[in-house]
């Protein structure tokens, strides 16, 4: 219960946090450089994502590119289609 808790905090701040992927697993120690090997083409940001994912808002472009968008999980894919096909009903 208290995950969930501190996730619904979390998701209502609007604080979306600094996200990475990791391309090669290796140990990592403070002062080791971060090197950015890719940016998205569509200039997606995780704010933006996150506000479209946790809104009401039925943008219908928004939800469109982001359904498209490979760099999000496909679970996100999916709810952004889900609320793309509410905007047809």
């Amino acid at each position: 219960m208290a995950g969930r808790v501190r996730v619904s905090w979390f998701q209502h701040s609007g604080r979306t946090g600094f996200y990475l992927a990791v391309v090669r697993e290796r140990d990592v120690a403070a002062g080791d450089p971060i090197e950015c090997v890719a940016e998205d083409e569509d200039h997606a940001s995780v704010a933006g994502d996150f506000e479209l994912y946790s809104s009401d808002d039925l943008n219908r472009d928004l939800l469109r590119r982001a359904s498209e968008l490979s760099a999000l999980p496909e679970s996100w894919r999916e709810h952004f289609r889900a609320r793309l096909r509410a905007c047809d009903k």
